[in-house]
């Protein structure tokens, strides 16, 4: 697992200077860099300095908010990896974040072992797609969507699609497995990296968001459908 971490560097943004004291002491103990700053627009420089490998980013903060803050960086076409800290039962922070581009969200309090271990699922997913080195197998289509998984780039009715990395991790498991049902822990574990946690809406989120972007076919129905207490289907044409 270190091996993972090492030469990693971790940008806290947070305005609890205790806090992110305490979590850039434990996170150095488990092998990663960790720099700590106490606003928003501090942690946008530091998002774009290409000097950190994924940023955590707290929703309230005075004079730039961690919501805005996401904003500025996605808006510079970032991929840097961005976990949202969100006060605990706040769903309206946390749609937002992930419609906005987060990778991923922790309600607080929090316990800094859940922190890194949330920070170690991203990583391994990140780390893969960029480490990958499987020979090209050709776009994936099902109807009028188009995937290219080896390019992460995507069609939909021969229009480039505009997905968060996530969102496509997402849908090319939902794409893979066209016409066939597809858990939420499986949905969990292949797109996001974890396991599901209890009351967890991440997924929905997403998801939502990708229905949003493919919008409605001419019969007012999205290529993605809830099986509710199963999980979601791509719908084959």
């Amino acid at each position: 697992m270190k091996r993972l971490t090492a030469m990693i560097r971790v940008l806290l943004v947070d305005d609890d200077v205790e806090l992110g004291e305490m979590l850039t002491e434990y996170l150095e103990r488990e092998g990663f860099g960790a720099t700590a700053v106490a606003d928003g627009e501090a942690g946008v420089r530091g998002a774009l300095s290409g000097e950190y490998g994924i940023v955590v980013l707290d929703v309230m903060m005075p004079r730039l908010n961690g919501i805005e803050a996401l904003r500025r960086i996605r808006a510079q076409d970032s991929r840097l990896p961005v976990l949202m800290l969100t006060a605990k039962g706040d769903d309206v922070d946390r749609i937002i974040g992930l419609e906005l581009g987060a990778d991923d969200y922790v309600p607080k309090p929090c316990t800094p072992r859940e922190l890194v271990a949330r920070i170690r699922a991203i990583l391994r997913r990140t780390q893969a797609q960029e480490e990958s080195v499987s020979p090209p197998s050709g776009p994936l289509t099902v109807g009028g969507l188009t995937l290219w998984p080896e390019k992460r780039s995507a069609e939909w009715n021969d229009a480039p699609l505009d997905l968060t990395s996530t969102e496509f991790n997402l849908l090319e498991v939902l794409v893979r497995n066209a016409g066939r049902v597809v858990s939420k822990q499986e949905l969990s574990e292949q797109g996001l990296g974890r396991p599901l946690a209890r009351y967890d809406r991440g997924i929905d989120v997403h998801l939502s968001s990708i229905r949003h972007k493919l919008g409605l076919d001419g019969e007012g129905r999205s290529p993605i459908q809830t099986v509710r207490g199963v999980g979601y289907q791509y719908v084959r044409e």
